[in-house]
């Protein structure tokens, strides 16, 4: 199923994740680049799972995005060694390369996270 309005805002600068506290359950918000192919959302974690986002999704998968006005409720989980691999490290270089050889490195050693949304 398609997640309307998610493609028509894939040319947004950011999106705001936010995940919930691994000890206290609390919202934390965070602004992130992001890649939209489909119905899947991608970012890259530069600080692979030494981030605090990162930890959080990985105790609780559920989460909230917000691009410009929307806002979608998903689930999120790292992706590293699947299928789509490749491809969120391919669309988010792709999407915020602005010169050569600058984003080489993040994109072959971050932490691709994918977010896939509620029907």
């Amino acid at each position: 199923m398609k997640t309307p309005g998610l493609r028509d805002l894939s040319g947004e600068e950011f999106c705001y994740l936010t995940t919930f506290g691994r000890k206290t359950n609390r919202p934390h918000e965070i602004e992130i680049w992001f890649a939209v192919e489909d119905d899947k959302l991608f970012m890259l974690s530069g600080e692979r799972d030494r981030s605090d986002w990162v930890r959080n999704l990985m105790e609780e998968p559920k989460v909230r995005v917000r691009i410009s006005d929307e806002t979608f409720e998903g689930h999120a989980r790292t992706i590293e060694g699947e299928e789509d691999d490749p491809l969120a490290r391919s669309l988010l270089v792709g999407k915020y390369k602005k010169e050569p050889g600058k984003l080489g490195r993040w994109r072959e050693e971050s932490l691709p996270v994918r977010v896939d949304f509620s029907p």
